[in-house]
């Protein structure tokens, strides 16, 4: 049977999946082999909770290195004010001149500056002593993991992914072809179900916001739609929905469908047999809209006018070919 475009007055509705708006990649910002991991997926935390820490032995090292460059400047201040104060006196009474006293000045506010320096370098090891502590960002939940006690952390590594339950947002792929007939929709909805009659809750967005790029590959557009706290409390993180955009009632669309029964599902991978040079060949594509007895909507991966099987189990075998006209 051949895949045929028809008009249909009513909605787009696409596949869109729930996320989190407020999400973090924790990573780490010290070396170091990770000594403890407290927290695994699916763990509630609070802001500043310690999750991980990492051998801290080297920063410990770096904070006594640090006082004792305190305690070497604290006591060359004290010599160099003395100094200053010795020749000050002097050249009062006008035994030196004023360009020794000048020297030993000098000598004094450099003492000043190397023990601010020791000041500054000891703060530093204290920051990076805290780097070995990975804290929470915000309240929440463990979303995912990728070490463990034991790892080796490094700048900029992933630890884990932590998210707050709320807000919430459905996200969906729009393809290039939809794109405008979505942006002048009147009416979004998001529905959550199984899909079968009167099983689906229907919640109506706070806003829309369309992501001015395109990928490349699928050539599709996001949007994203966040959703009232009170109807997404039950919602979860990479939850599936399907996405309503409603057009006006006095405009058509023009959709590309094939039967049901045309429809192959293998796990993840959803394709039709297409008919190619006298034999059935496997097309993955990507579906939209169940329109019932008109058939399932196609909305990238076919082109009208090209032969599906409606036999799936027929199609399937090594020796099947297309029926004569």
């Amino acid at each position: 049977m051949a895949a045929q475009s028809t008009a249909n007055a009513g909605s787009y509705v696409l596949d869109g999946v729930i996320q989190a708006v407020k999400q973090s990649t924790v990573s780490a910002q010290a070396t170091g082999r990770i000594a403890s991991f407290n927290v695994k997926a699916g763990d509630k935390v609070h802001a500043g909770q310690v999750l991980a820490s990492i051998d801290d032995r080297e920063a410990q090292v770096g904070i006594q290195r640090a006082q004792a460059q305190i305690t070497q400047a604290d006591a060359e201040l004290r010599n160099a004010k003395s100094q200053m104060e010795r020749t000050r006196d002097l050249q009062l009474q006008g035994f030196v001149s004023k360009a020794a006293f000048d020297t030993a000045n000098t000598q004094y506010q450099s003492a000043q500056a190397q023990r601010e320096q020791a000041k500054a370098d000891a703060l530093q090891s204290v920051i990076v002593q805290g780097f070995t502590r990975v804290t929470a960002p915000m309240d929440g939940w463990v979303l995912q993991t990728f070490v463990q006690a034991g790892d080796v952390a490094a700048p900029g590594t992933p630890m884990l992914v932590v998210y707050a339950p709320q807000p919430l947002r459905a996200v969906v792929q729009v393809p290039a072809s939809r794109s405008q007939a979505v942006r002048q929709a009147k009416h979004t909805a998001v529905m959550v179900g199984s899909g079968t009659s009167g099983s689906n809750q229907s919640i109506t967005p706070l806003n829309r916001l369309e992501v001015p790029s395109s990928d490349p590959v699928s050539q599709t557009t996001e949007w994203r739609m966040d959703l009232p706290a009170k109807d997404a409390a039950s919602l979860l993180p990479g939850q599936q929905v399907r996405v309503s955009f409603a057009v006006e009632s006095n405009t058509t669309v023009s959709r590309l469908v094939v039967p049901a029964s045309a429809v192959v599902r293998r796990n993840e991978l959803t394709a039709v047999y297409v008919v190619m040079n006298q034999h059935f060949a496997l097309r993955s594509v990507r579906l939209g809209d169940d329109l019932g007895s008109q058939g399932v909507e196609v909305l990238s991966g076919l082109r009208a006018g090209e032969l599906v099987a409606t036999d799936t189990l027929r199609a399937a075998q090594a020796d099947a070919v297309p029926a004569a006209k």
